[in-house]
């Protein structure tokens, strides 16, 4: 009989390594593609808070410059409407000042937790917004193509008859 060695802890485990190191490679390279999309998840998640970040800016940069617009065209209404009506401009346009400001100071998580806060809150609303927004938006792509369908149909013809 031919001697087999065997390496026994003194608890009565084997010890050894299997042969050609496969089983080692595997959770390796299972460990690499857990971090590598790990990583990729991670880097997703930053580029998305970074366009997250510039529009919020870009939000907060319209909504300041429509309260100036709002302020401005206050006076036009006290003119043409009365003073009362004027007034209504005004107090939208300082509404809508400080959303902007409040907007500028939060942070985009904040923004996203308010946000699923207000849904949990009131599903309805939310749902119905979504729908109204969605249903604008449809009605202004559909104008834009619109409008470009007829801008080509106003171009001349380069078809000459004889």
């Amino acid at each position: 009989m031919a001697d087999t060695a065997s390496n026994e802890t003194p608890n009565g485990t084997a010890t050894g390594s299997t042969s050609g190191g496969t089983t080692s490679e595997k959770p390796n390279a299972t460990q690499a593609l857990k971090d590598n999309v790990i990583k990729f998840a991670n880097d997703a998640g930053e580029k998305a808070k970074g366009y997250a970040e510039d529009g919020k800016s870009r939000a907060g940069t319209a909504l300041d410059e429509l309260a100036k617009m709002l302020q401005d065209a206050a006076g036009t209404v006290d003119e043409k409407v009365g003073e009362q009506y004027g007034q209504y401009a005004r107090s939208a346009a300082d509404a809508v000042a400080n959303f902007s400001g409040a907007l500028k100071e939060k942070q985009v998580d904040d923004i996203i937790d308010d946000a699923r806060e207000f849904v949990k809150k009131s599903p309805a609303v939310a749902i119905g917004t979504a729908a109204a927004i969605g249903f604008v938006l449809a009605r202004l792509v559909k104008a834009g193509l619109d409008g470009q369908a007829d801008k080509e149909s106003d171009k001349p013809s380069t078809d000459t008859k004889a």
